[in-house]
């Protein structure tokens, strides 16, 4: 099928170009052939099986190459043990595309104890072991194995969270930017669609991969940082692994200068004043892809269906969360500690338009399966619908300023309304009885808008019957090294919350979310959560005992026990008892955790 479509930019005459487009990007020299290709453009390498559907990140790259006119093979989790798989299409004319898939591979593969999970979500059939523990590293040495001389291109959250020398909770210790244990040539980080095209355009070019250095959103290994470009140098490698307090003054110098307008490159030394000394440099972020840019990226001829390969195993789990969801915004200007979001997608909120997000409702309301339910139409916060404040759009995020905490800044633009369009134009189409909202709402922003009209929405039309916030905690220290508002915001929402649904004649609940062992939360913290829990007569189904993970603030706060921005000690509860003692708490009526909440009670000296 031959369709004429609109490109991110302009050719160079201003015209949208005339593609062939797929059903599937090819995952077999057989399917290759079909398509009349002797020879890939790129390979691109994912930990995932490959879905083609905009949540997965690999089709959202792949789709869009091809959109250049690139012939892009999709190698999905190929068996890592030798390099010959990463042989099947032979060696690709640009590169190989390297990405553990959605997930960092480790937090994939394993527990907050550490333990193997019994299913991967992102597999055929939700079979384990279809990917190697640091898929990205492993995929690139098997890539170079396979070809020495092809180019490889690292992207995804795994890559892209570990850019730089980041603590890692599974081996215990700093480890370098993935880059250099990866042995790729470049890595992309954040949003890639710019930097692949940019990419791509240069080796297309003929440019060697060796000077492809200068593109936004990329890091790259040289043996000096380039003179005439403005610069900032990091702590050494070998400091920051030795010493917590240059850890943290280089992990703030990173989360201050994560925004594409304020932003320089950045420089992490390794070996120096050795003869291999090597710096890893970090150019500035690209922008976020504005409105219009997002509209066309969706508007792709994704099939939104798991590669037919993957039939007999029953699909891949994935897509059963996701299938019928609509990605409205990306960015988020919540900033909580624990999540990656600011340092991946930035604080910079975009979202498409309500014409695109229709128009993808209406190809959803089309599909054989569906029964005629939107589970969600959101993104990191759904209710966050535009950027924070206009300033911003020219001159940057605050470096020293947080939008929403400790409290909403003066500056904060809060308004449901545009958000409230496109739901209310969604949910009038022909064939959707319902559209859900499941992507996280901020409670905070919403109790700041005096306007209740999306109050009185989300509960009338938008709510089954249960509403899923995520307070996190109630202890004031916990909760300020959460980045998150002060319990009394939640009581007033739930407060209001509850009354509105009884102005509706609506029994509808909240369901709070909790996390325990937070960096900063002691055990009288811990212990206050759970007189909480108790009074308000509400016990958790689930609670997250905290994850370190890369390229969050918390996880820093973790590994150093200290806040990085004030230096200030933190308590951190680190050996398994404790952290066992402050989940316990939490589901303190289950039988088989009372000798645990007595222990604990017993050691701060309180009675529940």
């Amino acid at each position: 099928m031959t369709i004429n479509i609109p490109i991110i930019g302009k050719t160079k005459k201003g015209k949208p170009r005339k593609e062939t487009i797929m059903t599937f990007l090819p995952m077999t020299v057989e399917e290759m052939h079909t398509y009349g290709w002797k020879q890939p453009d790129f390979v691109l390498v994912t930990g995932d099986a490959y879905v083609d559907h905009p949540s997965f990140g690999a089709a959202i790259i792949g789709r869009l190459l091809e959109r250049y006119g690139y012939k892009v093979a999709i190698l999905a989790q190929p068996d890592w043990k030798t390099a010959d798989d990463f042989r099947r299409f032979g060696p690709p004319r640009l590169g190989f595309l390297i990405t553990s898939g959605n997930v960092d591979s480790m937090v994939n593969h394993f527990s907050v104890t550490k333990h193997r999970r019994r299913a991967d979500k992102y597999s055929p059939g939700g079979e384990t072991g279809k990917r190697p523990d640091r898929a990205v590293i492993v995929y690139s040495n098997r890539a170079r194995e396979a070809y020495h001389e092809s180019p490889i291109i690292i992207g995804g959250l795994e890559a892209s969270l570990r850019r730089l020398a980041h603590y890692d909770y599974w081996d215990d210790k700093v480890r370098r930017s993935v880059l250099l244990d990866s042995k790729a040539d470049l890595l992309v980080y954040g949003m890639g669609e710019r930097a692949i095209l940019e990419i791509a355009e240069a080796l297309n070019g003929g440019l060697s991969i060796n000077d492809v250095s200068w593109i936004r959103g990329t890091c790259y290994a040289a043996k000096k940082v380039l003179e005439g470009v403005e610069t900032t140098v990091l702590p050494d490698f070998e400091a920051v692994r030795d010493d917590k307090d240059q850890y943290c003054k280089s992990f703030v110098v990173q989360y201050k200068n994560n925004d594409s307008i304020k932003a320089t490159a950045l420089a992490e030394c390794y070996n120096r004043d050795k003869s291999n000394t090597l710096y890893v440099v970090q150019n500035p972020p690209q922008p976020p892809l504005e409105r219009w840019e997002l509209d066309d990226l969706y508007s792709l001829s994704f099939e939104k269906k798991w590669h037919p390969h993957y039939n007999q195993a029953g699909g891949v789990p994935a897509l059963e969360e996701i299938q019928f969801s609509i990605t409205a915004n990306r960015g988020c200007f919540g900033s909580c500690s624990f999540c990656a979001l600011t340092y991946h997608q930035g604080r910079q909120v975009r979202s498409r338009s309500k014409e695109s997000i229709v128009a993808e409702a209406k190809q959803i309301a089309d599909m054989p399966n569906f029964k005629g339910y939107i589970h969600d139409i959101g993104g990191p916060t759904a209710n966050f619908h535009n950027p924070s404040c206009t300033k911003q759009l020219t001159k940057g995020v605050c470096a020293n300023k947080e939008c929403l905490f400790p409290e909403p800044c003066k500056d904060l633009k809060v308004d449901h309304s545009e958000y409230l369009d496109v739901l209310t134009a969604v949910r009038q189409l022909p064939g959707i009885k319902k559209v859900f909202i499941r992507s996280g709402i901020r409670y905070d922003y919403l109790m700041a808008d005096p306007d209740d009209r999306f109050l009185r929405e989300l509960c009338q039309n938008h709510v089954s019957g249960t509403l899923k916030v995520a307070p996190e905690h109630v202890a004031k220290e916990t909760l300020k090294r959460m980045r998150k508002p002060g319990a009394a915001v939640y009581e007033a929402f739930k407060g209001k919350y509850t009354a509105m649904n009884r102005k509706l004649d609506l029994k509808q609940y909240l369901i709070p979310y909790y996390i325990s062992s937070h960096p900063g939360c002691t055990l009288d913290d811990a212990i206050d959560l759970a007189a909480y829990l108790k009074k308000s007569g509400f016990v958790p189904d689930q609670v997250q005992d905290f994850y370190p993970t890369p390229g969050t603030l918390a996880t820093c706060m973790y590994y150093t026990e200290k806040d990085p921005f004030t230096m200030e000690p933190l308590y951190v509860a680190k050996t398994a008892e404790e952290k066992r003692m402050q989940r316990a708490l939490l589901h303190f009526n289950k039988k088989e955790n009372r000798l645990l909440v007595e222990k604990a009670l017993k050691k701060a000296g309180r009675t529940l």
